[in-house]
């Protein structure tokens, strides 16, 4: 599993015209699932997500969570995040878990998020969509569940 995750003052996704979604501050969250992706990897995704201490405190460092600004969370299915341009200028996409896995995970994370006090906003798996953010910072990261195999 890999997100994205961006600390935001607002975002919101809309499909067909409509916004779908939209937060306040928190964090926007671009999901994508790889085909050996599980239940426990994306609870402990969602842990990991949820529990960053990416906002600034009283001193201006980077050590509050979303639960200490009382943030939210906006979702947004990605699968372009395992897109690979290693052959070519047109990237390809079989890293991407097909929807028959990806969609129940990503529904998974969703209510991974609700449990832990953070009802998600978010849009829809496949729909085209246009997300827009206000970026805070900005601070951007990279949270790739094939990591946690090759940590110290």
């Amino acid at each position: 599993m890999r997100t994205v995750v961006t600390r935001v003052k607002s975002a919101t996704v809309a499909i067909g015209g409509e916004v779908r979604g939209e937060i306040g501050q928190g964090l926007l969250v671009l999901l994508g699932v790889a085909p050996e992706d599980t239940p426990a990897v994306c609870a402990k995704m969602a842990d990991k997500v949820l529990g960053l201490r990416i906002f600034r405190d009283e001193n201006d460092k980077m050590n509050l969570s979303l639960t200490d600004v009382g943030g939210s969370v906006l979702v947004v299915s990605q699968f372009t995040l395992y897109g690979s341009t290693t052959h070519g200028r047109r990237p390809s996409f079989i890293g991407a878990a097909s929807p028959e896995i990806a969609i129940p995970l990503y529904e998974q994370f969703l209510r991974e998020c609700a449990q832990r006090g953070f009802p998600p906003q978010h849009g829809e798996f496949g729909a085209e969509m246009l997300v827009a953010s206000e970026n805070d910072g900005p601070v951007t990261l990279i949270l790739d569940s094939e990591d946690w195999n090759h940590a110290n």
